[in-house]
């Protein structure tokens, strides 16, 4: 059982570095997987290897994160991404607040997590209220496969029932693939035979519910390198939402540490956590970043390039144009500035700045270290 497994696990993984390379340029290496990239808006982190000395964090919104390491065994690196990156929690909240803001009148119910690797966020989503729904999009079949098993079949059914799972590509949803909901982690097309009635069946990828809220987080709209590709996928993502009304949300890091080699830490009690970023060429405004992780209950054992990713840094007056060609009615910026790389080391655990709020702006000064999220109203 587990050598035929393992053996299914090979061949999605070599198909799904394959179908990664829609993502790329054409003379862009395939060595770079697309899984979630790592959202600094979050966190605060430590950028120095001697800081691997301070005293360990934890975060209170990452309670639901699964956490496999027990010491014996070496833990997933998405348990290890999803402790060290992730706050559904935090990212939700903003979410309900941006669509009553700009869209009111409901509430939001029907989620889209595009480039949603293990779908933390989605899951999520559907426990505060029985009547929503959500789906999550993503190239990576391993980190789909790792969401069924870890976070989807441990949220009960009543829950998991009213999550759908895509193995697909952004720019091409409709050719998306559905994930059943079992370990075997069976495909099947998204385009399936009608029922015996003659209607399309739920789990068709264009006959979901319209969704009231389309988000993709974690930078990874740096993944798509031309503005050809990012305007076709902000038309797929307002084609998604509902025609009463609903948002696009993404996020972006910017400011003048972002366009340089840049090296910072993060300790957490079992593992310690690296963001790499190897350089920025200026022309084409192209990066490669890389996350470690060094596991304390192991010897401290190095699990280098976890995850890897070739990125485009968007501007932010490039995204609010591509958003409105793509025909979004209006774009609002929340942007709130994070501590400054050079003064990161000095901040102990998550910092003083964990509790810094976005705020709307039409303006805002050049800082070393700023975080967006971009909010498009259809």
């Amino acid at each position: 059982m587990g050598k035929n497994k393992k053996q299914r696990n090979q061949h999605q993984n070599q198909r799904n570095r394959k179908d990664a390379s829609y993502y790329l340029e054409d003379n862009e290496q395939q060595s770079y997987p697309l899984t979630q990239p790592p959202n600094l808006s979050d966190q605060e982190q430590d950028s120095d290897d001697n800081n691997e000395d301070q005293n360990p964090s934890t975060d209170n919104n990452n309670i639901s994160n699964n956490n496999d390491d027990d010491g014996t065994h070496l833990p997933s690196k998405f348990s290890l991404y999803q402790q060290s990156v992730q706050s559904p929690k935090g990212d939700i909240s903003y979410l309900q607040k941006f669509f009553l803001t700009y869209v009111g009148g409901r509430a939001p119910l029907h989620l889209q997590e595009d480039f949603c690797g293990t779908a933390l966020l989605s899951t999520e989503w559907l426990r505060s209220d029985s009547r929503r729904t959500s789906i999550g999009l993503d190239l990576d079949v391993e980190a789909l496969d790792y969401c069924m098993e870890n976070n989807v079949n441990k949220i009960g059914a009543d829950i998991s029932s009213r999550i759908f799972l895509y193995h697909g590509n952004v720019l091409q949803p409709q050719e998306a693939k559905l994930v059943k909901s079992n370990l075997q982690n069976i495909m099947h097309n998204a385009t399936l035979e009608e029922n015996e009635n003659g209607s399309e069946p739920v789990t068709n990828y264009e006959a979901l519910p319209s969704r009231d809220i389309v988000c993709a987080f974690n930078y990874s709209c740096c993944c798509l390198h031309t503005r050809h590709e990012l305007v076709s996928y902000f038309k797929n993502a307002l084609q998604a939402l509902s025609k009463k009304g609903g948002i696009f949300v993404m996020d972006l890091y910017g400011g003048t540490s972002s366009e340089c080699e840049l090296r910072m830490q993060r300790k957490f009690p079992n593992f310690t956590y690296t963001w790499e970023q190897a350089g920025f060429d200026i022309v084409q405004r192209k990066t490669r970043i890389s996350l470690h992780y060094t596991l304390h209950k192991h010897q401290n054992k190095k699990l280098r390039h976890a995850f890897s990713y070739s990125w485009r840094l968007w501007s932010l007056p490039e995204i609010k144009d591509c958003l409105e060609e793509a025909g979004f009615r209006s774009v609002h910026f929340w942007i709130r500035q994070m501590p400054d790389s050079e003064n990161i080391k000095s901040i102990q655990g998550f910092g003083d700045g964990k509790d810094i709020k976005y705020e709307e702006v039409t303006s805002f000064q050049q800082q070393d270290s700023w975080n967006a999220y971009i909010v498009g109203v259809s």
